[in-house]
């Protein structure tokens, strides 16, 4: 169903709260709402959103379903990137890693439960006063591992896909499913290579493709390409083609970016390293 975000205030403890109101117009709707309320009801991690509390509305013969979710601040990260854009400047590496680390965080608790997102993008991350990230909307949110062993199937995981995963952030392989073949987080990966592009050149790779009615589906099949750019780190714009490599099976799991993330981070605070 099609939601409204509304922003409200708890009469008991003064603090403000998203309403998040998903309207379903048929008992299919509805039961995506309670598969959102379902996946939140997974995790407790400080880079996913928390549900607060949640419950269904009647509204004559439509309903509603209301989660309420708390207020983050900062807004997302796309309205971040938008602001860095229209001054003309960029982020910096440093602020990248950091809300890269905190974005792999939330994604490694969801694949280590056996999930995969789906539809990872820069309006689904917010940024809380500290910089952290934090992981919304999981309504597109399923097991990670699909099997697909017919045409059938395959139309039917492409159907869902076209549906649930933002098209200039989906992966190759949700655009055309072989007959034969498994689904797995590594979906997420791809979308997660999106975002970070998006932090380092101000737009997603294929939102100017997407907004100009060219084909997504034939340009995710190349290699990507990267604007010309000495601000970031050679180690960062590898990070970044690993993840997006066409093929699936050649992407890192979520821990290798982890992995590969602490070589790229500076020590925390209090915790330089000194040469001798």
């Amino acid at each position: 169903g099609f939601s409204y975000v509304d922003l409200v205030e708890g009469l008991r403890d003064g603090r403000f709260y998203a309403l998040k109101r998903i309207l379903c117009h048929d008992k299919e709707d509805r039961q995506a709402a309670l598969h959102e309320v379902e996946m939140h009801g997974l995790f407790d991690h400080p880079n996913i959103l928390r549900l607060v509390a949640h419950c269904m509305v009647e509204k004559g013969a439509k309903h509603e379903a209301w989660l309420l979710l708390p207020y983050v601040k900062g807004g997302t990260l796309w309205r971040e990137v938008e602001a860095l854009r229209e001054k003309g400047t960029f982020m910096p590496e440093q602020r990248i890693l950091l809300i890269l680390h905190g974005i792999c965080r939330g994604l490694q608790a969801i694949h280590s439960k056996g999930y995969a997102h789906r539809d990872l993008k820069p309006t689904n991350v917010l940024l809380d006063e500290d910089d952290q990230p934090v992981l919304m909307d999981l309504g597109s949110m399923n097991q990670a591992r699909i099997e697909v062993n017919s045409s059938r199937e395959a139309m039917a995981v492409q159907d869902w896909a076209a549906q649930r995963c933002t098209i200039s952030y989906r992966a190759p392989e949700l655009f055309t499913v072989p007959s034969q073949c498994i689904i797995d987080e590594r979906t997420d990966i791809w979308s997660l290579g999106c975002v970070l592009y998006c932090m380092m050149f101000g737009e997603g790779p294929y939102d100017a493709i997407f907004q100009k009615g060219d084909s997504v589906a034939l340009a995710v099949q190349n290699p990507l390409t990267l604007p010309s750019t000495t601000r970031y780190s050679a180690a960062l714009q590898r990070l970044l083609f690993s993840m997006m490599t066409v093929n699936p099976q050649e992407r890192p799991s979520i821990n290798e970016i982890l992995h590969q993330l602490e070589g790229l981070q500076p020590a925390p605070a209090g915790q330089d390293t000194t040469q001798i």
